[in-house]
């Protein structure tokens, strides 16, 4: 029958029918369902016509080892549609990881795994531990794959959990649709080389732990770091803090962290020089006396001791950020965000004062879990989301207003209940924003029409929203 749908194009109605058949006969002599078991045979033939230009963005090599492919159109020729996508998403994740594993996982960890959690993760086994949404939060986090890329991979994750074979469902599938994200996954992860920025990060980050770095040296890789983007400076920086206060990191790796890190610390931004300070709470909190040390080493070469903050309180309200985050990314969300919903509101205090290293973090956790993953609200933790937003200064509903701008919340807003949520926070704190013309770019975000996803693209807007890219930083 595969030999038939190959090589017999002009056939495919009469192969594809005939195949269909053929089961439904044999799952009625059986006293099965066999009735809307199968994709339309129309819709089958509009992947098997044009499946060969998908195809030919793979490289043959790649291809022969691509078993989740072939699956894909094996499932794809049966009119199963929802096996056809876990495939797909199958082939996409293991692909995800190879690339992964080929660059430096210390590096890749350290920007996609917070909090505790991090400890768990070391070795290319430790990658199978990563729900999906973090390994393609964490890939995007070191730019392996682009804001774009992750935005279309979140939206196939989330078909793929709700239309899938994964899970129980009636939605129907289209053929188009299925070829569209073929295409996606390729573009985007199967045939992705690395990019060249992140090629030399990594390079970069094997030469500090098996070569001698002299100032000179550092000094003349310190002028590369002006072509470094923001993102890739940032996490640059967690890489070369995660292998200075390793317990195990021998002292020419550190001295070449010390000849580098000057050259550095300029390009990084506040928000991630104040996350130093945070995980020097975290150590100290833990008890770890050398990593806190080393850490505070890290900071006193650049003069940046003023990041290490008055009040530890801030390790606990990063605890119950990161632990309420993954609560409400992971499975069976509904039932696990609550009790962390409760934590958090406890961490912030009555009246709610939260520290201003981690306002930002802060601001955009509530407002990701509030307008929910776009499948149905909390309810138990509704209440708590609520009570904090009601509690924002005026800095803090600006920022819950310019949220939609960061990646993983505009993602989200892809879905229509994650849209409506979200305007339904803009209502509550409209009111407590005193600026006109902020107030000015809020009414307009409430009367915009189309997908708050593309709403940067609008011209007014987007230009409206450019003017305040410093409340974000």
């Amino acid at each position: 029958m595969a030999n038939e749908i190959v090589q017999t194009k002009t056939n495919y109605p009469q192969t594809l029918t005939r195949f269909e058949e053929s089961i439904i006969s044999f799952l009625g002599e059986r006293n099965l369902p066999n009735k809307k078991i199968f994709s339309d045979v129309n819709e089958r033939i509009t992947i098997f016509q044009n499946v060969d230009h998908v195809l030919s963005k793979v490289e043959p090599e790649l291809c022969q080892k691509s078993v989740y492919l072939s699956k894909f159109l094996a499932a794809g020729a049966a009119g199963l549609f929802d096996a056809s996508l876990n495939y797909l998403w199958d082939e996409t994740i293991m692909q995800l990881r190879a690339r992964i594993a080929q660059f430096d996982l210390e590096y890749f960890y350290d920007n996609a795994v917070g909090g505790d959690k991090r400890r768990q993760f070391s070795t290319v086994e430790d990658l199978m531990k990563l729900q999906d949404s973090e390994l393609i939060k964490g890939a995007r986090n070191i730019e392996l794959i682009s804001d774009v890329g992750y935005q279309h991979l979140a939206y196939i994750n989330y078909m793929r959990n709700w239309a899938s074979a994964a899970h129980p469902n009636q939605t129907e599938i289209s053929g188009l649709q299925l070829l569209s994200w073929l295409e996606t996954c390729i573009k985007e992860v199967i045939s992705l080389p690395i990019p060249g920025g992140v090629a030399r990060i990594k390079k970069l980050l094997g030469n500090i732990r098996t070569t001698t770095i002299s100032q000179e040296d550092a000094k003349e890789t310190g002028l590369t770091f002006a072509e470094l983007t923001q993102e890739q400076a940032n996490s640059l920086s967690l890489a070369l803090f995660g292998i200075y206060t390793k317990t195990d990191t021998d002292e020419p790796t550190r001295q070449n962290v010390r000849n580098l890190l000057p050259y550095l610390w300029g390009y990084v931004d506040e928000e991630t020089k104040s996350s130093f300070g945070i995980k020097y709470g975290y150590f100290t909190a833990n008890g770890e006396n050398n990593s806190k040390q080393f850490a505070k080493e890290f900071l006193e070469m650049v003069d940046g001791s003023v990041y290490i903050p008055d009040n530890l309180r801030i390790v606990d309200i990063e605890k119950a950020i990161t632990n309420l985050l993954n609560a409400h990314r992971g499975y069976n969300n509904f039932y696990n965000e609550e009790p962390w919903a409760k934590h958090l509101r406890t961490m912030v205090g009555n009246p709610v004062k939260v520290p201003s290293g981690i306002n930002k973090k802060y601001v955009l956790a509530i407002v990701e879990v509030y307008i929910t993953n776009g499948c149905g609200v909390c309810w138990d933790a509704e209440p708590i989301y609520v009570d904090l937003i009601n509690n924002f200064t005026s800095l803090q509903a600006t920022m819950a207003m310019l949220s939609l701008k960061i990646p993983s919340i505009k993602s989200n807003l892809q879905f229509s209940l994650c849209q409506k949520k979200y305007k339904e926070m803009l209502t509550t704190v409209r009111e407590k924003i005193t600026n006109s013309t902020t107030v000015s770019l809020l009414d307009d975000i409430l009367n915009y029409g189309g997908p708050l996803s593309k709403i940067e693209y609008d011209g007014r807007i987007g230009a409206a929203l450019k003017n305040f890219d410093q409340f974000l930083k």
